[in-house]
Formats: C-alpha cells, sequence, structure tokens
C-alpha cells in the first residue's frame, strides 16, 4: 500500500491507491505430488482399518480421514498459471498479492483467483463526429495499444477496467480532436492533418494519464481515420483546390518579380 500524506485541517483524507505486489505461493508440482501421495496413504489406511478392531481402527480412520482433507485442500489450492496471464488473489475480501510467474502455483485454497490478461492488447475506437477548433465537422477514429500494468489498480480501481480503457480513449480522441484544426495556413501552429507524428503524441500522453488510475500501461495511439464530415467534404475540397490555386499564382508572382 502506498502511505498518504497528513490530511491538512478541514480537509479529508484521500483513500490509500492500492498497487500490486508479489503474492506468498510455493511450487504446486511439489503440492500436487504430496496430495496423491496423501490420497494413496489415507486409501490404505481406510482399508487397513477394516482388517483390525479396537482403538487402532479409529486412529486408523481418524488419520485416513485428516488425509484425505489434507489432499484436497492441496487440490483446492493448485492454481495453474500461463504465460501472458497473473493471478489475482484475494482472500476473505481483501487483496493478497498477485502471481505471475508462469507454471503450476499453490496459494491459500480459501482465496479467490482471479485472472488478468497482462498480454498487448488492441482498441479501436467507434468512429466519431466531432467538431475541429474551428468548428469544422470531423469524422475521427484511431487504434489504441494497450497493457495491464498494475492488476491490482486494474481490478480494485475501476468497476470494468476494459470498459474504462474503451471510454477513457474515446473521450480523449474527441478531446484531441477538439483541441486542433483539421488544417491551418499558419506553419506555426499545429493542425491535425500536416502534424500526424506531434498529434499521436499528445493523443498517447493524454490517454496515458487518463488510464494510469486502472494500471493500465499505453504502448501506442495513431489515428486511423481522419476525414471531414461528408457533409461538407465537397466544399472543403473545393475550398483546398481554390486556396492551391492562390497560392500558386503568388508563387509565379514572386517569380515574376524576381525576374524583372
Amino acid at each position: 500500500m502506498k502511505t498518504q500524506a497528513p490530511a491538512i485541517a478541514g480537509q479529508s483524507l484521500p483513500a490509500p491507491q492500492m498497487t500490486e505486489y508479489e503474492a506468498r505461493s510455493v511450487s504446486g508440482v511439489r503440492v500436487l505430488v504430496a496430495s496423491v501421495a496423501a490420497v494413496l496413504v489415507a486409501v490404505a489406511l481406510l482399508i487397513t482399518s477394516g482388517l483390525v478392531h479396537g482403538p487402532a481402527k479409529i486412529i486408523l480412520v481418524v488419520v485416513g480421514v485428516l488425509l484425505l482433507i489434507a489432499a484436497e485442500l492441496g487440490f483446492h489450492g493448485l492454481t495453474p498459471v500461463i504465460a501472458g496471464e497473473a493471478r489475482v488473489i484475494q482472500l476473505f475480501g481483501r487483496y493478497r498479492g498477485t502471481i505471475r510467474s508462469a507454471g503450476l502455483q499453490w496459494v491459500n485454497p480459501f482465496a479467490r483467483k482471479r485472472k488478468v490478461s497482462t498480454r498487448i492488447r488492441n482498441l479501436e475506437t467507434a468512429l466519431a463526429k466531432v467538431n475541429d477548433l474551428d468548428g469544422n465537422p470531423l469524422e475521427i477514429a484511431a487504434v489504441v495499444v494497450w497493457l495491464v500494468e498494475d492488476t491490482a489498480k486494474a481490478i480494485y480501481a475501476v468497476d470494468t477496467f476494459e470498459k474504462f480503457v474503451a471510454i477513457q480513449s474515446e473521450t480523449a480522441v474527441r478531446h484531441i480532436a477538439s483541441s486542433y484544426a483539421y488544417e491551418v495556413g499558419d506553419g506555426d501552429q499545429l493542425s491535425l492533418r500536416a502534424n500526424a507524428d506531434e498529434i499521436t503524441a499528445r493523443l498517447s500522453a493524454e490517454i496515458a494519464a487518463r488510464v494510469a488510475s486502472a494500471g493500465v500501461q499505453i504502448v501506442e495511439s495513431r489515428l486511423t481515420r481522419l476525414s471531414y464530415a461528408a457533409e461538407i467534404a465537397q466544399a472543403m475540397l473545393r475550398r483546398q483546390a481554390a486556396s492551391a490555386v492562390v497560392g500558386a499564382r503568388q508563387v509565379i508572382a514572386q517569380i515574376g518579380r524576381a525576374h524583372v
């Protein structure tokens, strides 16, 4: 757990933020072998108890039953972990750590083991219609590459971290689209069309900031669709063509003056 600074008078102290740490576990192979051996010994004791009488019979039955219970607890605590996945351990409602080591592990049999994928994932945002900085309607979409970095935050900080990432990514895409013009005449200003690398870098940074509370790391984000909305596309194309003609005439005029 991360410690928080002392509360200032008149202000409430925010709840401590949970972070991932390694759970206690032992090799599951050894527990599996021990559990199988316990079952075999228990069966042998119970069979033998039918051949004897008196206190020895009771002792054999009790020991056999205890061995069966111990074997059941051993089997129940076995937790297979494959590469690219983690197990979040929760005991009586409290977080008890995360297992990331691949293989057969054994943890407290009464604990709940929640599976979390730590693989790299792709998210493609829905095509959104947004007004740019100049008020022109745009159609924009992006693909976001992400992975779970902190399993404790992913499970306990938000309700469903996959949905959280999707909503926050779409919100960031909309915010970026409305913060810049699609194209500008002044080369000193960033535009969505001419400065794709700078825009995508800022998009990645904004998404990363929005999903950090869910323990998610943003690997990369890229715009996959960026265009004027259909209702103004033709008008903007005509304006671009007119601007190109004006620009060409200015260049020709400058060349003419240079030769005079």
